[in-house]
C-alpha cells in the first residue's frame, strides 16, 4: 500500500478539519499544514509559509518530496498555485487559475452558467458608474451588487433601497475600496428563500457530492447584523425531500463539470454550490472553488470514506461518480468569535476550557496560536466547536453544551445555529 506525504494550505477552521481528516487514513505519512493554526498543530507539521507565497509553497513541496497539495482557501487557487505544483509534476487537489475563476470572477461564473443553463438569477455587468446607476435605480428592490473579484468575503452588497446601491456602486467603481476587484461589479436580481450548501469533488465530468449543509453568515442570532465568513452550519439538511437531491447534481454539479470540461478547463477538486430554494426552484447565488467554512466543519466528520483516498482519486481521474457514503446522524458546529466580530477586534486573549470539551465533541481552531506553550486568539473567527447526534437537535445540545465550557474576553456566538431547520 503507497503512502502519501501531503500538504494542507491554509490556516483556519477548514484546514484544521481537512488535517483532522487526512490524519485518519493509513495512506498518509507525513502531514504538513501551511501556515496552519494552533490546532492543526496538534495533527500536523506547521510551516511559516503564508498560503498566497504560491511559488515558495511550490518550491517547497518539490523539495520536500510532497506526493500531493490539498488547497483550503480561495487566494492561492486565483493566484496559480495548482499551475505551479503541475509544472513541478505535483498533484494538487484544485482547479487551475484559468478554471478558478469560477470564483474569482463574478462575471465569468454568470456567463457559464447561462451558457450551461444552470439556474441563476438575472443580472448585469458594469465598469461605468453612471451606468451602473442608470441601471440599478430602475431594479426592484432589494438588488445585489458583487464585486466582479475576490473581495475576501466583504465583496457583496445587499442594497435594501437606491440609494444604498448608490452607495455601493460609488464605493466600488469609483471609490476603489476593493481594489482591482471591483472595478467590474455585478448587479443582478435579489433571490428569497432557504440557502442550501451543495459540494462535491470534481474530476473532470465526474462528480461525487457530499452531504448536503446549511451555512448561517449573519452574524447575528435570526440572521441579524451584517455578513461574515460563517458563523456555524449544520451537516446533513433535510431542507430538500430525498427525491429531489438527484436533480441538484445534474442540474447543477454535473452541468457545471461538462461546461467546464468542453472549454477544456482543467478541474479536479472541489466545487461548492451555494444555492437559494426559491419558489421558482433551486438556483445558483454562486461557485466556489474550495470546501466552505464552516460546512467542511460539519460535512467531513460525516464522510463515511478516507479523504486521502478520495484526493487522490480526483486527481489521478480514478475519482468514482456518485454521491460519498455518509455516517449516521447529524452534526452542528457552532462558530465562537473575537468580541466585535466582523468589525474591529482584540487577538492574544488567553482561551481557556478547550481540554474540557466531551471526548466525542470536536474543537477545529481558525484564529488561534501559540504563545508560550498557551493558546490565545489571533483572528476573528477563533474556533468551530461540532456536536453529534442522532437527530439535530440533539447535535445542536451537545455542540452549545461544549461552547459553554471555552472561555476568553469577550467570546460571542450565535445561540440559534440550526435551530430554524429542527423547527420545521
Amino acid at each position: 500500500m503507497p503512502h502519501w506525504n501531503i500538504l494542507v494550505v491554509g490556516g483556519g477552521s477548514r484546514e484544521h478539519a481537512i488535517c483532522w481528516k487526512l490524519r485518519q487514513s493509513p495512506r498518509v505519512d507525513r502531514l504538513y499544514c501551511a501556515p496552519g493554526n494552533g490546532g492543526t498543530a496538534t495533527v500536523a507539521e506547521n510551516l511559516p509559509l503564508a498560503a498566497s507565497q504560491v511559488d515558495v509553497l511550490a518550491d517547497w513541496a518539490q523539495a520536500n518530496h510532497v506526493d500531493l497539495v490539498v488547497v483550503g482557501p480561495e487566494d492561492p487557487l486565483a493566484l496559480g498555485l495548482v499551475d505551479r505544483l503541475t509544472e513541478r509534476g505535483i498533484k494538487a487537489l484544485g482547479p487551475t487559475a484559468s478554471a478558478a475563476r469560477l470564483e474569482s470572477s463574478k462575471r465569468w461564473a454568470k456567463e457559464i452558467m447561462v451558457e450551461a443553463g444552470i439556474p441563476t438569477a438575472p443580472y448585469a455587468v458594469f465598469d461605468d458608474p453612471q451606468r451602473a446607476w442608470d441601471y440599478a435605480r430602475a431594479q426592484p428592490y432589494p438588488l445585489v451588487l458583487k464585486a466582479d473579484g475576490l473581495a475576501a468575503g466583504k465583496g457583496v452588497v445587499v442594497a435594501q433601497t437606491p440609494a444604498e446601491a448608490r452607495s455601493a456602486i460609488h464605493a466600488a467603481l469609483e471609490a476603489g475600496v476593493f481594489g482591482e476587484a471591483g472595478r467590474t461589479i455585478v448587479i443582478e436580481e435579489f433571490l428569497d428563500g432557504d440557502e442550501l450548501s451543495l459540494i462535491a469533488f470534481v474530476s473532470g465530468r465526474t462528480v461525487a457530492p457530499l452531504a448536503l449543509a446549511r451555512d448561517h453568515k449573519r452574524v447575528g442570532d435570526g440572521d441579524t447584523g451584517p455578513n461574515t465568513g460563517g458563523m456555524g452550519a449544520i451537516a446533513p439538511s433535510r431542507i430538500i425531500s430525498d427525491e429531489a437531491i438527484p436533480r441538484l447534481y445534474t442540474t447543477i454539479l454535473e452541468a457545471i463539470a461538462t461546461a467546464l470540461h468542453e472549454r477544456h478547463l482543467i478541474y479536479q477538486g472541489v466545487i461548492f454550490a451555494g444555492l437559494m430554494l426559491t419558489r421558482d426552484g433551486p438556483k445558483v447565488l454562486e461557485f466556489n472553488c474550495r470546501l466552505g467554512d464552516p460546512e467542511a466543519q460539519v460535512i467531513l466528520p460525516l464522510l463515511g470514506a478516507d479523504l486521502a483516498e478520495i484526493a487522490y482519486a480526483t486527481v489521478t481521474g480514478e475519482l468514482r461518480p456518485g454521491p460519498l457514503p455518509v455516517l449516521p446522524g447529524y452534526r452542528c458546529g457552532v462558530v465562537i468569535a473575537s468580541g466585535g466580530y466582523p468589525g474591529p477586534y482584540r487577538t492574544g486573549l488567553p482561551i481557556e476550557g478547550v481540554d474540557e470539551v466531551d471526548a466525542n465533541a470536536l474543537v477545529f481552531h481558525a484564529g488561534t496560536k501559540r504563545v508560550d506553550g498557551a493558546l490565545v486568539t489571533a483572528g476573528g473567527r477563533v474556533l468551530t466547536v461540532v456536536g453529534q447526534g442522532e437527530t439535530l437537535s440533539a447535535a445542536r445540545a451537545h455542540a452549545y453544551a461544549n461552547v459553554e465550557r471555552i472561555r476568553f474576553d469577550g467570546a460571542y456566538y450565535r445561540h440559534d445555529i440550526g435551530l430554524r431547520e429542527v423547527s420545521r
